[in-house]
C-alpha cells in the first residue's frame, strides 16, 4: 500500500484540523468529509480541497477513517468503520461507555485493524521530556484551566479537558487506580465546568487534578515528586525544571543535589499523531495509544464523574449547594 486513503467523520473544531492535516500529508489522501450538518461538512471540505459525502459513500472509498464527531457518536461511527474493514483513529474519549470501548476493541482485534485513540499529549514534546526524567512518581499535581468556550460543553469538563491530564498521569504511573475522590459543579453549562479529583493508585502514588473551563486565563502546569527528585512543568511557557541527583548543575549546600532547566519548541503533536497512525497502518508499527490505553483513560474519567455525582448528592443533602 503506497498511501492511505482517509475520510473524516465529524466536521467540527477538531475534525477541521484533522482534515487539513490529512490534506497536507505525503502519506495520505483526504477522500472526503462526513457530518450530520451537511453545510458544515461542505465548508470544511472546500477548505481542505475535498468533498462532503454521506458516511456509507465515504467508507466505500477509504482505507481508514478519522472519527472526530461528538463523543456519543464515536461508537456508532467507529464501529461501522471497523465492521467495514477500515482502520480507525478516534478522537478522545474512545467512546461514551466502557462497554462501547470494549466493543470497539473487540471489533478491531477480530479483524486485525488499527484502532488508535487521539490522546494528543502522548505525542507532545513535553510528554517526552517528563517521562524521560520522572519514571516513578509518588505525587503529581496537575492544573488545567481555561476561559469559557461553548465548544466541548456537550460533555463535562472531565471528558472535555481533565481527560488529557488523566491520560498523561496514567501513562506516567504504572499501577491500577485504587480510589477516586472528586468534586465538581456546573456553572456556565448543563455539565460540570469545574472539577477537582484526588486519585490514589495501588502502588501508593497519589495524583490531584484540577480542571476548569470558566477561568479568566489559560494555565497548564504540573508538579511531580519522587525519590528521583522534584519537577515543575509550565506547559504554557514550555519550561521544565527538575531538582534531583542525576542531571543538571550542582546546587551548593544540598549534598549533591542538581538542578536542570529545559525548554522546548512548538511541536506539531497532531502531525505526530497522524504520522504514528500512518506508520501503524502502512508499516506495521506498534500503536502508541491503543484501545486499552483509551479505555483506561475513559475508566478513570468515568470514576471521577461518578465520584463527583456522589459528592454533589452529599452537598445537596446538606444544603451546601442547591
Amino acid at each position: 500500500m503506497a498511501g492511505l486513503r482517509i475520510g473524516v467523520a465529524g466536521a467540527g473544531y477538531f475534525g477541521r484540523f484533522h482534515a487539513l492535516k490529512i490534506a497536507a500529508s505525503k502519506r495520505a489522501t483526504l477522500v472526503g468529509i462526513y457530518d450530520l450538518d451537511a453545510d458544515r461538512a461542505a465548508v470544511v471540505a472546500r477548505e481542505a480541497a475535498s468533498v462532503a459525502m454521506p458516511y456509507d459513500q465515504l467508507l466505500a472509498g477509504c482505507d481508514a477513517i478519522v472519527v472526530a464527531a461528538a463523543a456519543e457518536a464515536h461508537f456508532a461511527l467507529a464501529g461501522e468503520a471497523l465492521r467495514a474493514g477500515r482502520h480507525v483513529l478516534v478522537e478522545k474519549p474512545i467512546a461514551a461507555t466502557l462497554a462501547e470501548a470494549d466493543g470497539l476493541a473487540a471489533l478491531a482485534g477480530e479483524r486485525g485493524l488499527v484502532l488508535q485513540v487521539g490522546h494528543l499529549l502522548r505525542y507532545s514534546a513535553e510528554h517526552e521530556a517528563i517521562s524521560a526524567r520522572m519514571r516513578r512518581p509518588l505525587f503529581l499535581d496537575c492544573v488545567r484551566i481555561a476561559p469559557f468556550k461553548p465548544r466541548g460543553t456537550d460533555v463535562s469538563v472531565v471528558l472535555d479537558l481533565m481527560i488529557h491530564d488523566l491520560d498523561l498521569v496514567l501513562a506516567l504511573v504504572d499501577s491500577p487506580i485504587e480510589s477516586v475522590d472528586a468534586v465538581g459543579a456546573p456553572v456556565a453549562s448543563a455539565h460540570e465546568d469545574i472539577a477537582n479529583a484526588r486519585v490514589r493508585f495501588e502502588n501508593g502514588c497519589v495524583a490531584t487534578i484540577t480542571a476548569s473551563r470558566i477561568s479568566l486565563k489559560t494555565e497548564r502546569k504540573m508538579r511531580l515528586f519522587s525519590q528521583e527528585g522534584y519537577m515543575s512543568v509550565d506547559f504554557g511557557a514550555r519550561k521544565l525544571m527538575m531538582i534531583g541527583r542525576e542531571r543538571g548543575f550542582p546546587i551548593p549546600g544540598t549534598g549533591g543535589g542538581r538542578m536542570e532547566e529545559i525548554t522546548w519548541k512548538d511541536h506539531d503533536a497532531l502531525e505526530a499523531e497522524h504520522n504514528a497512525f500512518y506508520a501503524s497502518v502502512l508499516d506495521g508499527a506498534k500503536v502508541i495509544v491503543d484501545a486499552a490505553a483509551g479505555r483506561r483513560a475513559l475508566a478513570a474519567a468515568l470514576a471521577v464523574t461518578h465520584s463527583m455525582a456522589r459528592s454533589r448528592a452529599q452537598a445537596e443533602a446538606s444544603g451546601l449547594i442547591r
